[in-house]
């Protein structure tokens, strides 16, 4: 009787022991798999910032190409809807003298003869299919006179020959994009006394209430209506999506 007893006990201390040992090992292992879990995650926060920080790095460089790209453009300008018939019978540097003479004559008055490094058609190869006239860039030699002809445009509409002509500074494809991003917005802001202006690179300011505000992307403009009831019921605009929509102010 005794050595059933003994046995019994010694078989459950065996058993006792056995459980712990698994109970041990179980923790063992679920320790390692939470370090294994743990270190994972590390990794993955650190590749994140890893990749946040060359996201950021690569938009810095896109944003000081176009910067650069924008500043070789300084003293060009963008003449619009000049019809293709006209550079035919004449060359493109004296239909800008033509342009200049018939819509503000005393910038020639007072210059002289507008001196320009180049001038062309952009782009250089015309496409028969396109149904509106290839843009025409001017490189001027005097950037003051660039100016000059520049806010002349922006006061009112040019004319050559009974054709309207728009004349821009000349910017690069992605900081036209962004602006254009601006149109709807900025015609009834036009339209409601705003004052709207775009300002280098493609960020609109309006004047309300005395103050002057500035916003780098349509998501920004609409925030901020959202929070004027007025204002939002007189807009009803959707904006456009910009390349700079997850920038701030």
């Amino acid at each position: 009787m005794k050595e059933n007893l003994q046995r019994n006990s010694d078989q459950k201390e065996k058993d006792d022991q056995k459980a712990k040992d698994e109970i041990q090992s179980l923790r063992t292992r679920v320790k390692q798999l939470e370090s294994s879990d743990l270190t994972r995650q590390q990794d993955i926060i650190k590749q994140n910032k890893k990749n946040e920080k060359i996201e950021e790095n690569v938009k810095h460089l896109i944003h000081k190409t176009e910067d650069l790209g924008n500043r070789s453009r300084r003293d060009n300008l963008r003449i619009i809807g000049l019809p293709e018939d006209h550079d035919k019978r004449k060359s493109l540097d004296i239909i800008l003298e033509e342009i200049i003479q018939e819509n503000c004559p005393e910038i020639l008055e007072q210059e002289g003869k507008v001196e320009i490094e180049r001038i062309h058609r952009s782009p250089p190869v015309f496409n028969p299919q396109l149904t509106t006239p290839r843009n025409v860039i001017a490189k001027f030699k005097n950037n003051q006179i660039k100016e000059q002809v520049l806010q002349a445009a922006k006061k009112k509409p040019f004319r050559y020959h009974g054709n309207m002509v728009r004349i821009t500074q000349d910017l690069s494809a992605s900081t036209l994009k962004d602006q254009k991003a601006w149109n709807m917005i900025f015609r009834k802001a036009r339209e409601l006394g705003l004052q709207p202006r775009i300002k280098y690179p493609s960020k609109l300011t309006i004047f309300l209430q005395g103050k002057v505000w500035s916003f780098k992307t349509t998501e920004e403009f609409q925030a901020f209506i959202n929070k004027r009831p007025d204002l939002n019921r007189k807009f009803e605009v959707q904006p456009q999506n910009s390349r700079e929509s997850s920038k701030g102010n």
